[in-house]
């Protein structure tokens, strides 16, 4: 579970390359799942997207299949 850090701009969450307990930078992004262009407007879905501030691992995922 993600717990809140000292630091105003993120939280403190398992790593998998550090194999640590890290600072990450938390953000959510709408992509277009459809490959076709006349459908691509339904097709949209958040995802949460976390940085780790050590190293630089990026990992997203689908936030209805949370």
């Amino acid at each position: 579970m993600a717990t809140t850090d000292d630091s105003f701009n993120g939280l403190t969450e398992y790593c998998d390359d550090c194999e640590l307990e890290t600072l990450h930078e938390i953000s959510v992004q709408i992509r277009t799942e459809s490959v076709k262009e006349e459908n691509a407007q339904f097709s949209r879905e958040p995802y949460r997207v976390k940085e780790c501030q050590r190293c630089g691992n990026r990992s997203s995922q689908r936030m209805n299949n949370a």
